[in-house]
């Protein structure tokens, strides 16, 4: 029998921080996302932070990095911002973020396939062509990244959200300051 164990635990992690909805470490890539808005993921909270839009471009352009490394392309890189965050418009309509969503979840169906492809963990020690990694750090790194823009994007849902909601808390200061009160009702994910 070949030993496959490691890869199937790199699958699960993948899909788990991509879209279960019973993760341990608080929402997936795909419960962070639920309910946010084209306005919401166009805009930016300071002229220096990347948008949520921008965010999911991020993910994705990093989701076919691996991808392509996997399929051996050496030479395949993202070397500019252009290719790394995207050249967005300032707005983000529907059909753009849509477009966004579905590229997003196009390039995890890829990378699972690209992974199912493997019927053993001794690639996961193989170096990436072009760098000096394993493709067992770049996988676990893709799930990491995940889980860190995963965590801006909640933080910049949850911004947007109490921003637009101001005249609900405007008022509501609680005995430290916060006008979120004390409440365990905001100390849910979003």
């Amino acid at each position: 029998m070949i030993a496959n164990d490691e890869l199937i635990r790199i699958i699960d992690l993948l899909n788990t921080t991509y879209e279960s909805e019973e993760a341990w470490h608080g929402p997936s890539v795909v419960e962070a996302l639920r309910g946010v808005t084209p306005a919401m993921a166009g805009r930016r909270i300071t002229p220096n932070t990347h948008t949520i839009a921008e965010l999911v471009f991020h993910m994705t352009s990093w989701r076919i990095f691996c991808v392509k490394k996997m399929q051996g392309d050496a030479d395949f890189d993202i070397t500019t911002p252009a290719k790394d965050f995207g050249a967005l418009p300032d707005k983000i309509d529907d059909f753009e973020w849509e477009a966004l969503e579905m590229e997003l979840s196009l390039s995890q169906e890829e990378l699972i396939n690209e992974l199912d492809k493997r019927d053993d963990d001794e690639f996961l020690e193989d170096i990436v062509p072009g760098r000096q990694y394993t493709y067992y750090d770049m996988l676990h790194g893709i799930i990491n990244h995940d889980l860190y823009h995963t965590g801006q994007i909640v933080i910049l849902k949850k911004a947007f959200t109490f921003q637009g909601a101001g005249s609900r808390y405007e008022n509501d200061v609680d005995e430290y300051g916060s006008p979120f009160g004390s409440s365990s009702e905001h100390d849910d994910y979003y």
